[in-house]
């Protein structure tokens, strides 16, 4: 309220009542934050309080299921032992061979008298008894070289090996390939024959005989004395065997 004096002496009041309002009163505006800073607000409070992760899942199995599950378990190893207990009776009886020392046997005389049918020849069949060992025996019909033979393969005490060959359609081409073209180094006498030598001087050689109209090769990396030791039950083959009609090709 203002007092003032006017030029007669009276003394005027005046009430400004909106003046006390405003400065003798709280604006409710000042309590309350603006409407548009609401969302702002809201952001900070999330960017200052991140989300907790949340917390790893865990399956519970219920109790009967666990139960079934652990009984086929049980089942499979059961049935597992049970099948090792009746195969294990099969496997004892019936041992696998040990190591490189087990070959399976090869009847080259039986081998030999099937082949005779086809080849024109009584193919070779030397008895070497339990000093060399054959591993391979059969009749190849020439398909590659025109020239079908009869080949057996023989292991020697020493652990070599001597191949032999044996045809009646020989070449002086063939008789070069079979020899991996070695030259001829001399002769060397077996089971009574004179054996042409072909020797690389190093581990390969050859030895060749045109013996009952057929050409018989010897090769292989084994030493001079086996050579001969085989060579000479290759002869007594062929003269137990029934000499067929012809002559051999000559051979280089």
């Amino acid at each position: 309220m203002t007092t003032a004096r006017n030029t007669g002496g009276e003394v005027a009041r005046c009430v400004f009542p909106a003046l006390i309002r405003d400065h003798g009163g709280v604006s409710e505006t000042q309590d309350k934050p603006a409407a548009g800073n609401q969302p702002d607000a809201a952001a900070a409070d999330q960017t200052k309080a991140p989300d907790a992760p949340d917390a790893p899942y865990k399956p519970v199995i219920a109790a009967k299921a666990a139960k079934r599950a652990n009984a086929s378990v049980i089942g499979m190893v059961i049935a597992l032992l049970l099948c090792v207990l009746a195969f294990l009776p099969i496997v004892l009886m019936n041992p696998a061979p040990k190591g490189e020392s087990f070959r399976p046997p090869i009847d080259v005389a039986s081998i030999a008298k099937n082949a005779e049918g086809v080849a024109g020849f009584t193919p070779v069949s030397p008895d070497t008894g339990d000093t060399f060992t054959p591993n391979y025996a059969r009749w190849e019909s020439g398909s590659g070289t025109g020239v079908p033979t009869w080949e057996v393969g023989y292991l020697t005490p020493k652990e070599a090996f001597i191949g032999v060959t044996q045809t009646n359609k020989a070449n002086p081409t063939w008789t070069l390939q079979q020899t991996g073209n070695l030259p001829v180094t001399g002769t060397r006498n077996a089971g009574g024959q004179e054996w042409e030598l072909r020797d690389s001087g190093k581990e390969k050689r050859s030895m060749v005989l045109e013996y009952k109209g057929t050409t018989i090769i010897l090769s292989g990396t084994a030493s001079l004395d086996e050579f001969a030791t085989l060579a000479a039950a290759v002869v007594k083959s062929a003269d137990q065997g029934t000499a067929p009609s012809g002559s051999a090709s000559p051979s280089a």
